[in-house]
């Protein structure tokens, strides 16, 4: 569960946002501030992975207080959402290195794009980048979901079970996957065999004393 904590100047639209991100699988609001040291505040006491951040904030401009964000919880990430439109605004963003910046007003669409491109990043990092392809795929752009995954498959689940399998020290059989992840081991085969398709896993089968053999699987690097 990703964790995030929403902070805007405005009550109602920070609890509009709240409700937004709470309709996203695999995200939790923690927290809500209205200024710039309630922010410090709640990141001190939350400790959370995300925070949306407006920029119009009663007591300091929110490209200023990210530092401030980072001095307490150097690992926090940041979506930037507002209306400020200025191309400066956008560069200071950037150069701070924000995972996004949505303007204001947006719909829940928008905003449900942006988290769910900002967890497969997050899930798409190995434990150890071996490779230069390691890298490439985490700063891969989003691709469009049409037609890439069977019916059935989620793009969220499909990037989970990515994760584990990258990260899995030699194999997985689908019931360490589904344990692993909190899903049912029918569903975490249906995916393993997905990638195995797709040439971004290999199956190995491991021969027992009795029964069927085990189908094992492996991340292709």
């Amino acid at each position: 569960m990703i964790t995030v904590l929403v902070v805007d100047d405005d009550f109602m639209v920070a609890r509009i946002h709240r409700g937004f991100v709470d309709r996203v699988d695999g995200f939790e609001v923690v927290g809500t501030a209205n200024s710039g040291d309630a922010a410090v505040s709640a990141l001190e006491s939350l400790t959370p992975d995300l925070v949306l951040l407006d920029l119009y904030l009663p007591d300091v401009f929110g490209l200023d207080l990210i530092a401030r964000l980072r001095a307490v919880q150097p690992s926090v990430d940041i979506l930037v959402i507002t209306a400020a439109r200025e191309a400066e605004a956008v560069r200071g963003a950037v150069r701070q290195g924000v995972v996004n910046y949505l303007l204001k007003p947006f719909g829940f669409e928008d905003l449900r794009v942006r988290l769910q491109e900002y967890a497969r990043r997050r899930a798409s990092i190995p434990l150890q980048v071996t490779s230069q392809a390691d890298v490439d795929r985490v700063l891969a752009p989003a691709r469009p979901l049409t037609n890439r995954l069977p019916k059935g498959l989620s793009q969220e689940t499909t990037d989970l079970v990515t994760a584990a399998l990258r990260n899995a020290p030699e194999n997985l059989s689908a019931a360490e996957c589904a344990e692993h992840i909190g899903i049912s081991r029918v569903s975490a085969r249906r995916y393993l065999e997905f990638l195995t398709t797709q040439g971004q896993a290999e199956v190995t089968l491991r021969y027992g004393t009795t029964g069927r053999p085990e189908r094992r699987y492996t991340w292709k690097s």
